[in-house]
């Protein structure tokens, strides 16, 4: 008669040890994510672990999903950058379609709110990521992609998810959106360098304060910068215009933005004046990257006049803005990974010679207030070596500002 009451004794204590280990499972801190850079792979699947990623972490976060059923959250997305130059790629936008698509897929978890100024204050979380060219682990040493996603909690400015993955660079289109094509200068400053550093924030961590601060205006140079990629130019130029007046508006992508639409629509005096304050932004920056095209293997401007007739303007804008700063700067000229190391270190020199004596006839004072060098190839920033718009940036000359001795 003893047994049966024993064996329930067993049992209930058995059952009352499970529940208690469900109960600390439930409350105890959820470990960290595994790494989800596990090596090379294909892009789409790069994307899928890095996207699925994002989830886990999320998912994670709810708990045991028979204590608490996960509550659906709106993302706003900030479009995909390359971390490396800042700019839009047919590339970066694959990337942001494929994210975008994953989580759609959830539709029981998240809802996908265009980034727009009114949703900002509707979504909870904001969608970062970018893609960075690095060493690939092959025998061949061919560059990979670097993906990084985080989802930022819009409310506390706290990194919510973050997830990388490494893809090869198999046939992906890295050829920049036209706003990027046709830009003057690389246009990457510390809005662009915030946002890239919020891609790679771990989760827990407060992503970069001057970019999020400015998420507001980012919408609207979201939006002027897609009329820009549609030719819809007037358009552009009044976004463009009325991000300028926002409060933290005056910013690399909106004057830069100002002097392209202007140039599109024949406004010269327009242009001229924007691509002034593009000038001074890159001297208060300490650094300004613009994209003189040269004929290959001389030192004289690309023959087509659509091309390089407002060199001289831009120059003449460099000489005035750099002579009311009073600042010195290092010319520094810049090739594309095609040629022989040693050919191309002489040639980005003498480019540089070349911008230093233009500079210097347009102001006289700036010829004892500037010096040269050339880098070659060595400072490529997308090294692709392919010698058209893709690799442009490659073929740049540099203003970095230094003090005046």
């Amino acid at each position: 008669m003893t047994v049966l009451p024993e064996a329930l004794r067993r049992a209930a204590s058995a059952a009352t040890a499970v529940v208690a280990i469900l109960l600390a499972s439930a409350c105890a801190a959820p470990p960290p994510p595994a790494p989800t850079n596990v090596g090379e792979m294909a892009f789409e699947q790069a994307v899928a672990q890095a996207t699925d990623g994002l989830l886990g972490q999320l998912q994670v976060q709810k708990g045991p999903a028979f204590l608490a059923k996960p509550a659906k959250r709106s993302i706003v997305l900030d479009p995909m950058l390359d971390a490396a130059t800042g700019q839009q790629t047919a590339a970066t936008t694959l990337l942001e379609t494929r994210v975008s698509e994953r989580l759609a897929a959830k539709a029981d978890l998240f809802e996908i709110l265009p980034f727009q100024s009114a949703n900002l204050s509707k979504a909870q979380l904001l969608l970062t990521g970018t893609m960075t060219r690095v060493e690939g682990d092959g025998s061949a040493k061919k560059r990979a992609l670097q993906i990084q996603l985080a989802l930022t909690d819009l409310k506390a400015g706290t990194v919510a998810a973050q997830a990388s993955a490494l893809a090869r660079d198999d046939g992906l289109d890295h050829t920049p959106l036209a706003y990027y094509r046709d830009s003057p200068v690389l246009v990457k400053d510390k809005v662009i360098e915030g946002y890239a550093r919020t891609s790679a924030t771990a989760p827990g961590q407060r992503g970069d304060t001057f970019y999020l601060e400015r998420i507001a205006e980012a919408t609207t140079i979201h939006e002027a910068t897609t009329l820009y990629n549609q030719e819809r130019y007037v358009e552009a130029l009044g976004r463009y215009r009325s991000a300028l007046a926002m409060p933290t508006g005056e910013q690399l992508r909106v004057v830069n933005g100002i002097y392209l639409a202007s140039a599109k629509l024949g406004r010269t005096a327009d242009a001229e004046q924007a691509f002034g304050r593009v000038v001074a932004l890159g001297i208060a920056y300490n650094e300004l990257g613009v994209k003189f095209l040269f004929n290959p293997g001389s030192t004289e401007f690309w023959s087509d006049p659509k091309v390089s007739g407002a060199y001289p303007m831009w120059l003449r804008q460099i000489a005035r803005e750099s002579t009311g700063a009073k600042v010195c700067m290092n010319i520094v000229g810049h090739t594309s990974r095609t040629g022989s190391e040693p050919v191309n270190d002489a040639l980005s020199l003498q480019r540089a010679n070349f911008i230093r004596q233009r500079l210097a006839a347009e102001a006289q004072s700036l010829a004892a207030k500037t010096k040269t060098a050339g880098m070659g190839f060595r400072q490529n920033i997308v090294g692709s070596g392919t010698d058209n718009a893709v690799d442009a940036l490659d073929r740049r000359v540099e203003f970095r500002i230094i003090p005046c001795t």
